[in-house]
């Protein structure tokens, strides 16, 4: 049952993530990943406090440092995926010798290290590290690095990605549209040698040979277009006196999924405010998060480079001690991307092949 209004019963603090009533635990239950109906409830001991997991159902993590994708076609190999998303993780270590066309759908690149250029369509874009690179679908494009330790995070997405509605934080809240990139036209002229276009449709490649350089556009026009977003132009939605939720970073949209983005702010500073994310069990949204920079002060044991999954019913929220050490600093500086999903996430083999097996029993206290 939801109501227009809400109940208060027992003991209960009045403001959700303030005040938590002294010997309690405060679990977030909600509905449609934060933006739907919610309560809240005072337990007398934390929910990640298990003795064991028996079953398929568990928080999982994962090391992206250990992944090798260099002999994968497209040099990406894919860890998480349902049928509206596909999460890859790709480390190129030369430029590409042909040229790539998603015909299956929308990516979202994430460059964790290295930099470059992508030439796409409608012109090259410089890259480095923190950028999202936003590539259409039927885009044609090839990545050419100029460094040796890339490591891209790739959203692979089957319908348009878009930007969420700013609402009543106006234009310029989360980021001005000014400090979006787009490419210009720069058409290279080099025939007289055969170039390829690899294109992926329904997960088959079809190569399409041209005898001239497939990047020869000259002009375009319109509001479709690759394009780049740095992640540290965000400008973080927050409160000084209440712990707001994820929804409130994000950045991308999609059908079936967000990413939100999680970058330094200022810790809530008011009297009885809670300072580390809630305990929730994720009732109607998968979440994953990709650890990219900074000190992750939630979470002990994830580095950089370190994938993270909670699935739908299972509880997940701070470490223990994360409350502790969050009130002897002043902001937080995690840089992390966020990818919540209404349909469950599949766990490919070459994910559990860099799996931290125990990462589930990392809430006990030792």
């Amino acid at each position: 049952m939801s109501n227009d209004y809400v109940m208060h019963k027992g003991i209960a603090s009045r403001q959700a993530h303030v005040d938590v009533p002294e010997g309690t635990f405060e679990e977030e239950h909600g509905r449609d990943g934060f933006f739907g109906p919610v309560s809240h409830l005072y337990r007398t001991h934390r929910p990640t406090d298990w003795t064991r997991i028996e079953g398929p159902l568990k928080p999982q993590s994962f090391d992206g440092n250990k992944l090798n994708t260099k002999n994968e076609p497209l040099n990406r190999m894919a860890l998480l995926q349902n049928s509206d998303v596909v999460l890859h993780i790709a480390k190129p270590i030369e430029s590409m010798s042909y040229f790539f066309r998603n015909a299956d759908g929308d990516e979202v690149y994430f460059i964790h290290q290295g930099q470059g250029v992508m030439e796409t369509d409608f012109g090259p874009l410089f890259f480095k590290p923190g950028d999202y690179i936003v590539i259409p679908r039927g885009t044609t494009y090839r990545v050419l690095p100029e460094t040796a330790d890339n490591f891209f995070l790739i959203v692979e997405s089957f319908s348009q990605i878009r930007q969420p509605d700013r609402g009543m934080l106006g234009l310029h809240g989360l980021y001005d549209p000014a400090v979006i990139q787009t490419p210009s036209p720069s058409p290279i002229d080099e025939d007289g040698m055969e170039w390829e276009v690899r294109i992926k449709r329904q997960n088959a490649y079809t190569s399409v040979f041209y005898p001239f350089h497939p990047m020869d556009v000259v002009g375009w026009k319109g509001d479709l277009s690759v394009w780049q977003l740095s992640i540290h132009d965000i400008c973080p939605v927050m409160s000084h006196r209440a712990h707001l939720p994820p929804s409130v970073h994000t950045t991308f949209l999609a059908k079936g999924f967000v990413i939100c983005s999680f970058v330094p702010r200022p810790f809530e500073s008011a009297p009885g405010a809670e300072r580390v994310p809630f305990y929730h069990r994720n009732i109607d949204y998968d979440e994953v998060l990709f650890y990219h920079d900074g000190q992750f002060f939630s979470r002990k044991g994830i580095g950089s480079g370190m994938i993270t999954f909670h699935p739908q019913g299972i509880h997940h929220g701070p470490h223990p001690g994360a409350a502790e050490s969050a009130a002897q600093e002043t902001k937080t500086n995690e840089v992390a991307v966020m990818v919540d999903t209404q349909k469950p996430l599949m766990v490919t083999s070459e994910a559990e092949a860099i799996e931290w097996a125990d990462y589930h029993k990392s809430w006990q206290v030792t």
